[in-house]
C-alpha cells in the first residue's frame, strides 16, 4: 500500500457533515434526565448507525444517525462517552420496561 492512501481509516478522520443539532439535543436530553449516560454505536447498513444510550439509572433509548462517523461526533458534542462494545457491566446496568417485557412475549407467543 502507498504511502497517504485515502483508504486506509485513521483516527483523526472527522465527519465530513457536523452532526444534526436535533441529535446531539437528543442525546445531551437523555443524558441530564437519567443522571448521565454512555453509548455504544452500532453500524446498521445503509440506513446508517444505532446510538444505543444506556443512563446511570439503568434506563436505555437509541437514536440514528447517517454512519458511525456522524454518530461519534454527536456523542462528543453532547458529552456522553461511547463505549468500543457491549461490555458485562454496561448490560447489567440496563433495566428493560415492563413494556419492553411484555412485547417481547408477545412476539415470542405469535411465532
Amino acid at each position: 500500500m502507498a504511502d497517504g492512501s485515502d483508504t486506509t481509516l485513521t483516527a483523526e478522520q472527522t465527519a465530513a457533515d457536523p452532526a444534526p443539532n436535533g441529535l446531539v439535543a437528543g442525546i445531551k436530553s437523555f443524558a441530564a434526565g437519567h443522571g448521565g449516560a454512555k453509548a455504544v454505536i452500532e453500524y446498521v447498513g445503509k440506513r446508517g448507525a444505532r446510538i444505543v444510550l444506556v443512563g446511570s439509572d439503568g434506563e436505555w433509548a437509541d437514536q440514528f444517525a447517517d454512519g458511525t462517523d456522524v454518530a461519534r461526533q454527536a456523542c462528543a458534542l453532547a458529552g456522553v462517552a461511547v463505549e468500543n462494545a457491549w461490555e458485562r457491566e454496561l448490560m447489567d446496568q440496563m433495566r428493560p420496561s415492563n413494556d419492553l417485557w411484555r412485547s417481547m412475549a408477545r412476539r415470542t407467543m405469535a411465532r
